[in-house]
């Protein structure tokens, strides 16, 4: 059985300010780097085979602080597919700042942003290689929100219609047959 857990990066400057960030490449906070530690503490304890991180550097220190915390897992894998949802133009601007540029109906414009489809796609796709990929190991994923929980609903279109991914939260998915199970969802205990 495959088991995948999802870790959404540790908290930045830009969530605080409510800025979008997408593929921006914005670094943890001094928060986001905590929550990563904590995050570690969780999950040292536990058997994990290998930690694949998105390659925007708000996921690759929340990663390397994770395995550095593992044993046995010496390299942290980077994977541009991990990448959060494109954003587009909207990147670097808030709620506010949206609505002045746009007007409230901002979101039915077309300002560059990667299709909610598109991103869901390429989440899952990337999460059934390493299924087989890593068949019977247990698999650490750090990425982002909005893919994180796109992926989740079209992996799951019955549990999960809205999702909401917390700041270094866990998810675990796991594929003992043929069918995937969602065994853990957006648990933040640790913090």
């Amino acid at each position: 059985m495959t088991t995948i857990g999802l870790i959404r990066h540790g908290i930045t400057e830009w969530n605080v300010l409510g800025k979008t960030q997408g593929i921006t490449d914005i670094p943890l906070n001094d928060e986001g780097r905590k929550q990563a530690n904590a995050i570690a503490r969780r999950l040292a304890g536990e058997e994990w085979d290998a930690v694949y991180s998105s390659d925007l550097t708000r996921a690759k220190q929340t990663a390397e602080t994770v395995r550095s915390a593992l044993v046995g897992i010496t390299a942290l894998i980077t994977d541009e597919r991990l990448r959060e949802i494109n954003c587009g133009q909207i990147e670097g601007t808030t709620e506010d700042e949206r609505v002045a540029r746009w007007g409230n109906n901002w979101r039915d414009q077309e300002l560059g942003m990667e299709g909610y489809e598109e991103a869901a796609k390429r989440g899952v796709a990337f999460i059934e290689e390493l299924a087989m990929k890593h068949r019977n190991q247990n698999i650490l994923v750090v990425s982002h929100g909005a893919l994180i929980g796109l992926s989740l609903q079209r992996l799951f279109p019955h549990l999960f219609t809205n999702t909401y991914i917390d700041n270094t939260s866990l998810t675990i998915v796991a594929k003992p047959q043929e069918a995937w199970e969602c065994r853990l969802y957006n648990c933040t205990k640790h913090l």
